[in-house]
């Protein structure tokens, strides 16, 4: 049941503090630098862990603001929006309460690579996420500006050449100590703000930069590898002057899918739900961006943007001559604007009116706020653990794009992970790390800490090499058992109950389809408008498992087959459905899955010495060892420039190393035990 009654604005800032003198207390187990997704999920999920938990972010009315696009979801990042659900994260919940146009993106292909994705109202949003802010225990909210990070020296029992212990607020002389610091700076980190030929400091337009003394400690007192990336958005569009006649009307999905697995239905009711509209650029529009390159620094800088989501300069400049979609989006329900996904500009304002006014729909249009270019500081990620701390710093972590990602679900996966991360570095608890094997968020971290990256990273299904198994179905199955206390600490027991109840409930419509067996004959009389080959062999059945592969067989025909044996599984027909369909697919992928959770496992010393290692490698291979210095074997073989030979001979040294260690363990055993005879015996003698 979706019901949530959600707190005002006004009152959401009289539950938070203001000023630091305000707060408690002067010391917490974790600090979250930031109130965006990443810092949300990250707060959340330190709190749900256990750790008493600070959120500090400049302004208590932006914390859970789409700052970009009104969406969530889509291919890749609707799969990491299920698993961040799947462990009791945020945005999924949010989404569904505040979706006003749902839909399955690459439905004609197979449900592993189906994109759950919604419009959302950005009001609504924010509300929500502020709403379970509030209501977390363990967890506090300040609104204030980080000045510095506090650094201290390290704990000489564990890696690391400096230990973070807190942060020091502007304008503050005291400090707030922690032993967990998560940074999830954005687009702040340094941000400078483009139109035109106008450049001023920002991360995003109405607010300022982070501060320069966190840019100088990450720099230079921790000595980290800085980068720069761009990113921007389209200017915002006055609905009333846009002539929607002319676009093409795309209705959402008429069912609309929830994204979390605790919710059955979203709050916007099917026909409460809003269109979107397509329309294309035309010749006109290249000409406005050609005749308006010299009036836009940010379009001829070499700084690095996303390929994925490019500016409408960088669309022409690199595709000539073609036609362009632009999807015209609700931004809320009584919202007035429209958000023209796939215009993203940074040229001067009356330029930016000129071009929109080049497309049919929007030849008498306003805008309402221009569309702007950011620039800003990102840590390149290879210098990161799969915990997502920072090799060299003890109790810094980072996540979203300061790791050189884009996207909200990128950033929010890896809030919620650094935030568990966090929590069980300031509780002294051993850090836990997700495989790419098991799901999207381990593909997305490997991806970041192994290969690093040279622009803003985006999830596709494609990064996954086992994307049948890691489907958006049955991210509750592969994550929220593992987030249990004993494992993670991250998911409530309501959260735990359903996903047990829901496994149990699989495996029995399972065992009952494969029960149900049945010769080719009957199943051609029992299904009548099905066709089911004949088989040779009349003595070989076909169980119902079997049958619920063809694709004209649904779950829903079986059950009012059989009714006694199978409609007790009812709700859970889509589902079944799917898992019968890449049973066989999954079965393949399961020794593959196997051999690689085996080099997944197999741990390198963080201390080994590649420069002099006695082994035969180039130093090429030698040098990115010894920057990226990989925790496992199985990121090992995934660095660029490392060669399967070099990999051969890492193996090799590792296993005789842990023989060695495996036979001095032994001979000290041995010893203890003959010095433990020899006392036993001279215990006996005589005195």
């Amino acid at each position: 049941m979706l019901t949530k009654k959600l707190p005002s604005l006004p009152s959401f800032l009289l539950l938070v503090s203001r000023r630091a003198s305000h707060l408690t207390r002067q010391q917490y187990d974790v600090i979250v630098v930031g109130g965006g997704h990443a810092g949300t999920e990250a707060a959340a999920a330190a709190a749900r862990v256990g750790a008493e938990t600070l959120l500090v972010t400049q302004k208590i009315q932006t914390i859970g603001a789409l700052s970009c696009n009104p969406s969530l979801g889509g291919v890749g990042k609707g799969q990491l929006v299920k698993e961040v659900d799947a462990l009791d994260g945020l945005c999924g919940r949010a989404g569904d309460w505040a979706g006003i146009h749902f839909t399955i993106l690459n439905r004609r292909k197979g449900p592993a690579v189906w994109g759950p994705r919604a419009q959302l109202d950005r009001q609504r949003y924010r509300e929500f996420i502020q709403s379970e802010l509030l209501g977390t225990p363990r967890l506090t909210v300040l609104e204030s500006s980080v000045e510095e990070l506090l650094v201290t020296e390290p704990n000489p029992e564990k890696t690391g050449r400096h230990r973070v212990a807190g942060i020091r607020l502007a304008n503050e002389t005291h400090a707030i100590s922690a032993s967990s610091v998560v940074l999830t700076t954005g687009t702040f980190l340094s941000g400078s703000l483009f139109v035109g030929q106008t450049t001023s400091p920002g991360g995003r337009i109405g607010d300022a930069p982070s501060s320069a003394g966190l840019s100088h400690t990450l720099k230079e007192r921790l000595g980290l590898r800085i980068g720069r990336l761009k990113t921007g958005t389209p200017p915002r569009i006055v609905k009333d002057s846009v002539d929607l006649s002319l676009a093409e009307l795309h209705p959402p999905d008429g069912h609309p899918t929830p994204f979390s697995f605790l919710n059955t239905h979203t709050r916007c009711k099917p026909e409460e739900q809003l269109p979107c509209y397509l329309t294309y650029t035309t010749p006109g529009v290249e000409r406005v961006v050609r005749e308006s390159l010299h009036l836009n620094c940010h379009i001829q800088q070499d700084t690095k943007g996303p390929r994925y989501c490019p500016s409408i300069e960088s669309r022409v400049l690199r595709f000539p001559g073609r036609k362009h979609q632009v999807w015209l989006e609700p931004e809320g329900v009584t919202s007035d604007l429209l958000y023209p996904q796939g215009l993203s500009m940074t040229m001067p304002p009356d330029k930016q009116l000129c071009l929109i006014r080049e497309i049919p729909a929007m030849h008498r249009a306003e805008i309402h706020t221009p569309g702007y270019g950011v620039q800003y500081d990102f840590v390149c990620p290879t210098q990161l653990s799969p915990a997502l701390q920072v090799k060299s710093t003890q109790g810094l972590f980072l996540a979203g794009q300061i790791n050189g990602t884009t996207g909200y679900e990128e950033a929010a996966a890896q809030g919620l992970w650094a935030g568990v991360n966090a929590a069980r570095w300031a509780l002294s608890m051993p850090p836990v790390a997700l495989s790419r094997t098991e799901s999207y968020i381990g593909v997305l971290i490997d991806d970041l800490v192994s290969r690093g990256v040279t622009e803003p990273y985006r999830m596709f299904t494609s990064r996954a090499e086992f994307r049948t198994s890691l489907r958006p179905d049955n991210a509750d199955l592969r994550l929220t058992l593992k987030g249990r206390y004993s494992e993670v600490g991250c998911v409530s027991s309501l959260r735990y109950t359903e996903a047990i109840r829901v496994r149990d409930n699989l495996q029995d419509a399972m065992e009952a389809l494969e029960t149900l067996a049945l010769s080719t004959t009957t199943w051609r009389k029992k299904l009548p408008n099905i066709h089911i080959s004949e088989n040779k062999n009349t003595m070989l059945k076909i169980s119902a498992l079997d049958a619920v592969e063809y694709s004209d067989v649904s779950f829903e025909m079986l059950a009012s087959v059989f009714p006694e044996y199978l409609s007790a599984y009812s709700e859970f027909s889509q589902r079944l459905k799917i898992e019968a369909v890449y049973r066989p697919h999954c079965d393949l992928q399961k020794k593959e899955i196997e051999r690689i959770q085996k080099e997944e496992n197999m741990s390198l010393p963080q201390d080994i010495d590649y420069l002099s290692l006695p082994v035969s490698m180039s130093q090429e291979v030698r040098d990115i060892l010894n920057r990226v210095r990989p925790s496992t074997l199985g990121a090992a073989t995934r660095l660029q420039g490392i060669t399967p030979a070099a990999i051969v001979h890492l193996l090799n040294y590792v296993r005789h190393i842990g023989q060695m260690e495996r036979t001095q363990g032994k001979q000290t055993d041995q010893k203890e035990d003959s010095e433990e005879e020899l006392c036993a015996r001279n215990a006996s003698l005589p005195q």
